[in-house]
């Protein structure tokens, strides 16, 4: 079912008109938390809880097909991104900072495994439980040859970027940047044609937040200009996201207060 309303977004600077369509989605999908093209179609996740499984939805929300992985495990999976030739699924949710199998796995385009990554963080000396803790990671990325995981930062509200290669391995990870989101990242997507990356996050409150970052490669880690925006949805947990194009975008958000999961397709106007 679709609604289309009109709404504001609120960036740091100026009043953006946003053209904001709803749609329930398959309730198979309580915890979506993240999203990816297939096709004319969706695919999303659930995270931990659910079997390792994949769900094709339709732009209607409706679901259309279950693709179940039983040579994967689902820890956390948190995100899920794809190029040309494979699907990346980060299983790195670390809600309180004692894992030590985090993992991306590696499936072509016909969801078979073709391997996995290894990650684990440079500065994380100790695994003993601990609620604000710095190394959750819920958002990722295909940019060029590497991938590129936003953490969910409890502790500052700022969120770490970390880059790795796309290709089968263990790696240690040092921060290449940190962002000021002022919020937990929950996702992230690329968009190689304009170099634009897009991220969704929450605050303790409950506010939803979406946001931008242009020229991503060409300004480099040092240079990035963050765009932040207030979604103004509640009660939501957004943790999808998938560019359509430049001012165009998915988000997807997890069922709240007993309602259905929720997608969410908007564009940027800006004044």
């Amino acid at each position: 079912m679709r609604f289309l309303i009109l709404l504001l977004f609120l960036p740091l600077k100026g009043i953006t008109q946003l053209s904001f369509e709803t749609i329930k989605m398959s309730k198979s999908v309580e915890e979506t938390s993240g999203l990816e093209i297939f096709g004319n179609y969706l695919i999303t996740h659930n995270d931990s809880g659910d079997k390792p499984k994949l769900y094709i939805i339709n732009q209607e929300g409706e679901k259309i097909m279950e693709i179940e992985l039983n040579q994967l495990k689902n820890k956390d999976w948190e995100d899920i991104a794809a190029d040309s030739e494979n699907y990346y699924i980060a299983d790195t949710g670390n809600n309180y900072g004692t894992r030590e199998n985090l993992k991306v796995y590696i499936l072509d385009k016909d969801f078979f495994l073709q391997g996995k990554i290894s990650i684990r963080y440079q500065s994380q000396t100790t695994f003993s439980r601990e609620l604000k803790n710095k190394y959750d990671a819920e958002a990722l990325a295909v940019v060029g040859d590497h991938l590129v995981l936003f953490s969910k930062n409890r502790k500052t509200l700022k969120s770490e970027i970390y880059s790795f290669p796309k290709v089968a391995g263990d790696y240690v990870l040092t921060p290449k940047a940190v962002i000021d989101s002022d919020a937990l990242i929950t996702a992230a997507d690329y968009y190689n044609d304009k170099d634009l990356i897009a991220l969704t996050g929450y605050n303790f409150q409950g506010d939803q937040f979406f946001y931008t970052i242009r020229n991503f490669v060409k300004n480099g880690y040092d240079k990035i200009k963050l765009e932040r925006y207030l979604i103004p949805i509640k009660p939501a947990q957004i943790e999808g996201v998938k560019i359509i194009d430049e001012d165009e975008f998915w988000i997807s958000s997890e069922s709240e207060d007993n309602g259905k999961p929720r997608l969410f397709r908007f564009k940027l106007k800006p004044d």
